[in-house]
């Protein structure tokens, strides 16, 4: 259940971050007229994610055995390089997305309704499909025969939900960059069980072979119906006999994705990078200061713009810095 939980949580604040970010700076720059596009594409984005879902659980019932396993194991292995890939660019992106949201929000204002509509289904859409999918293969994959994975799901998205709300009222302040490298790293340890799991699916529908290949069998020292096999089960995907395929897959991905994942980004000393990092935010927090005394004296639309040539110019300028420092 808490795999499941984490799952929700970190794929439900991401959409919930986005949410945030797009309505906040239409507020600021006193555009509650665009609110309604928003909030509409917002809809049709979160409607597409049950209706994908509901499209995954259901449709799949009505195939044969082998046909579901061939699906599952499929779409299980397309979860975990969509994941994979997500984790990796929110590690990459996260500190301009703000920055990158806002300047498709300015594209889509002076284009008109459709493009607001299209700008927020694009921004939460595929964070909907992804959880989507990637939460079927997981449910799937640590299911024992009980609602406890579905609901660690949905208390997941819940808590992200008010999370999100928490953060737009300033009610709540979290080191962004450090929450998502530590669920970042757990949700590449819940990938590895959903990929090892999308093995054993392809290996059941006898895609490959090897099915009766066992590494080793603890079924008796941890019994998969125990309180302790079902919370392996629910946070790891363990299985107590695995074959010496999925044990393979596992560890040649786990071992070097988290590797990758967790070593500091880019080439350089950690001391300017940090440094780096103190400087940018230094800089954002004058240009918030800057913004909010232009915006009482001469209107939001003039402060919206002088704040985001601003930011740009302290952004050049601690890029500077920090390249004049390596």
């Amino acid at each position: 259940m808490f795999g499941n939980y984490l799952i929700g949580l970190r794929e439900g604040l991401e959409a919930s971050l986005v949410v945030c970010i797009l309505v906040a700076y239409l507020v600021k720059t006193k555009r509650r007229d665009a609110l309604k596009p928003i909030w509409l594409g917002i809809g049709v984005a979160v409607g597409l994610a049950l209706a994908f879902g509901a499209g995954l659980e259901f449709g799949s019932q009505e195939l044969t055995f082998e046909a579901q396993e061939l699906l599952g194991g499929s779409l299980s292995i397309l979860a975990v390089v969509l994941v994979t890939w997500m984790v990796f660019w929110m590690r990459r992106t996260a500190r301009h997305l703000k920055a990158e949201l806002h300047g498709r929000l300015d594209a889509a204002l002076q284009v008109g309704t459709s493009a607001l509509v299209a700008t927020a289904f694009l921004a939460v859409g595929r964070e909907g499909l992804e959880t989507a999918l990637f939460v079927w293969a997981s449910v799937r994959a640590s299911s024992d025969g009980t609602s406890a994975p579905l609901i660690g799901v949905l208390l997941g998205i819940a808590t992200a939900v008010l999370l999100g709300w928490l953060f737009y009222r300033g009610a709540l302040r979290i080191d962004l960059a450090r929450f998502f490298t530590w669920t970042g790293g757990m949700l590449v340890v819940v990938a590895a069980g959903v990929l090892a799991y999308g093995v054993h699916d392809l290996q059941e529908a006898r895609f490959l072979d090897g099915l009766a290949n066992k590494a080793f069998d603890v079924s008796a020292t941890i019994p998969p119906d125990s309180w302790y096999g079902t919370l392996l089960k629910g946070v790891f995907n363990f299985q107590p006999d695995p074959t010496v395929l999925q044990v393979t897959v596992w560890a040649l991905y786990l071992i070097p994705t988290l590797a990758l994942f967790l070593a500091p980004v880019g080439s350089g000393p950690s001391v300017p990078v940090e440094e780096q990092k103190a400087t940018d935010e230094k800089a954002e927090a004058t240009v918030d200061a800057t913004v909010e005394r232009t915006r009482g004296d001469d209107g939001g639309d003039r402060a919206g713009a002088d704040g985001e040539r601003l930011r740009d110019g302290a952004r050049r300028a601690g890029a500077a810095a920090g390249g004049d420092e390596g």
